[in-house]
């Protein structure tokens, strides 16, 4: 005879294990030791609210004392609660203290409002598209150039002007519509970034693992990076603030449920929100695919990703809705803007080799190239090898922007929530059963040469355009031949210039001395269009009249490009010059 063992039943002192879409990863017991990395982990989220605390303390104690005071309560908090985590001797504390954290966290986001409201062009823009909207004017494709200059950046093109139009999808405007009694400014539309930071960090808390809650503190609100973003009006952080319940253990996305119907509407209204949703909708909806044609098969699958499109793109449509109706042209020009208004070259990526280790290209547009087939080849990618690149698939669509013409390094940054939620809840046991296609060509006794093959296929069209973007040549040879000049300032330039190239172009001219582009400077004469192979004179004069001459060391570039074909032309200005 066997005795059968029985087990007790679970008590209130007893807790499940912490569960993820792949299965159990971490026990926790509220009434046990917290396990050391929790401790990390709420440690350093804690540490992470001193970055920019010091500077707001001091700009508030200046003028603003209550705040100021606020401020000291923080620094009170963390200080606290970093003792308080390094020796609390049971999870249930800790969970408390993360919450503490938590909370400190929005008390200084909510303080850097209070002291920084004043945005930046992103916020005036929407601030502005609010006002018309209200009114009931046209919002899309109309210039507003007196909200730009004193301390508001422009976004220079490169046909030689500027964009001043609205070009985001409604959403942020839409909400920050009724904020707009609240102050002068673009107050309103840095009250709806900073309430979308403060909520995404909120729901990303409250959905994580108890023990990996600090993670969504130290994403969303630590180090002050996001926040920044924030105050500055960027229609980014709401799509990201969106994203977040999307993303948190979407691998669980498709089975049918209010889950599902939740995650698809929050999925719509980011890409009404901002375009860079646009780019990672492709790579959720594929892996969905393949997970549940995994668990149910081709068909089921096929029906689970349409319903999910379906809400999404209703949602999106409804929003949109208004615009559509009323200004249908001037809105898709407007959502499509930033994928068509050609501007200035600038980032992080490999456009800085054209842009800072070589004198320009005439080649510039393959770059643009490159970030499309690297997209397409990263999608590719993630369907063949979804088990292996399924976690990644929060990571892998802002890759494209590394080799854009606009390659800034905020396409990353501000999506980096979603890095974070997603490791913690799409861990890779998530996809071992997920399908992955097979055609007959990569089967075989040499299956795994023949997937390398398509890797390196998949991938060479976007290094091949790269490579022609960056080896290729500037296609005007400029020589300064005479600078007007004070004490400290240039007041004009002479440049000769000569077309090395066969194709006529429309030069326009700036001169930087740091990274990007400055403002383009006025041709007081010379020819609009320089035919292949010609030569001609320009006298151009600074936008303000005077162009402040940096200290010794600072490099000097004066540049010109033209938008058609897109092409970069640099030269170094060497100082002293011809005294006036």
């Amino acid at each position: 005879m066997y005795s059968a063992e029985i087990k007790p039943a679970p008590t209130r002192r007893q807790a499940p294990s912490t569960v993820t879409s792949g299965g159990p990863v971490t026990r926790w017991n509220p009434d046990e030791a917290p396990a050391q990395w929790h401790r990390a982990l709420t440690l350093l989220a804690d540490i992470s609210l001193f970055i920019g605390t010091r500077p707001l303390w001091a700009q508030a104690a200046s003028h603003r004392l209550l705040v100021a005071a606020i401020i000291s309560l923080c620094y009170a908090s963390i200080l606290a609660t970093g003792v308080l985590t390094l020796v609390v001797r049971r999870g249930r504390s800790l969970a408390r203290l993360d919450l503490v954290v938590l909370l400190t966290a929005v008390t200084l986001v909510v303080c850097g409002l209070v002291m920084n409201h004043q945005g930046s062009d992103e916020s005036v823009l929407t601030t502005q598209a609010a006002h018309e909207f209200v009114a009931g004017h046209q919002v899309y494709g109309r210039p507003w150039p007196w909200l730009f200059g004193h301390g508001v950046a422009l976004t220079a093109t490169m046909n030689g002007g500027y964009d001043y139009t609205y070009g985001y999808p409604p959403l942020a405007l839409m909400l920050t519509a009724p904020l707009l009694w609240v102050g002068h400014g673009s107050t309103a539309a840095t009250m709806v970034g900073t309430g979308a930071v403060i909520t995404g960090a909120v729901v990303m808390w409250r959905m994580l693992p108890v023990p990996w809650r600090s993670a969504a503190t130290l994403a969303c609100l630590g180090f002050g990076l996001l926040p920044t973003y924030a105050r500055l009006g960027y229609p980014a952080i709401l799509a990201g603030a969106l994203l977040i319940p999307v993303v948190m253990g979407w691998p669980r996305m498709g089975r049918g449920g209010r889950g599902d119907i939740a995650r698809a509407v929050c999925l719509g209204a980011a890409c009404a929100a901002q375009q860079l949703p646009w780019f990672l909708t492709p790579f959720l909806l594929a892996g969905v695919y393949a997970l549940r044609r995994g668990d149910l098969g081709p068909r089921a699958a096929a029906v689970a990703v349409g319903r999910i499109a379906g809400i999404a793109a209703t949602t999106w449509l409804l929003i949109n809705a208004y615009f559509i109706v009323s200004e249908p042209r001037s809105w898709f020009s407007g959502i499509a803007l930033p994928l068509t208004q050609d501007a200035d070259i600038h980032g992080q990526g490999l456009v800085g080799i054209s842009l800072y280790f070589t004198d320009g290209s005439d080649r510039l547009a393959w770059y643009a190239h490159a970030s499309l087939l690297l997209a397409a080849a990263l999608l590719a990618l993630f369907v063949l090898f979804v088990r292996r690149l399924g976690p990644a698939a929060t990571v892998l669509p802002w890759c494209a922007f590394y080799v854009a013409t606009r390659s800034q390094d905020g396409y990353y940054l501000l999506m980096t929530p979603l890095w974070v939620a997603a490791a913690i809840t799409a861990p890779w046991e998530s996809f071992r059963r997920a399908w992955q296609p097979r055609p007959a060509f990569l089967r075989g006794p040499h299956r795994r040469g023949a997937l390398m093959a398509a890797v390196v296929l998949l991938l060479a069209p976007s290094a091949a355009a790269v490579t022609l973007a960056a080896t290729g040549s500037p296609p005007l040879r400029m020589q300064v031949t005479e600078a007007r000049r004070t004490a400290h300032s240039l007041t004009g330039l002479t440049v000769g210039v000569t077309n090395l190239g066969d194709a006529a172009l429309s030069p326009h001219f700036t001169l930087t001395t740091g990274q990007g582009m400055s403002r383009y400077w006025s041709v007081r004469s010379g020819p609009s269009t320089l035919a292949g192979h010609a030569f001609g004179r320009y006298e151009l004069r600074p936008p303000d009249g005077r162009f402040p001459i940096p200290r010794a060391g600072v490099r000097m570039r004066l540049r010109a490009v033209s938008p058609t074909p897109m092409t970069l032309s640099s030269t170094d200005l060497h100082l002293p010059l011809t005294q006036p």
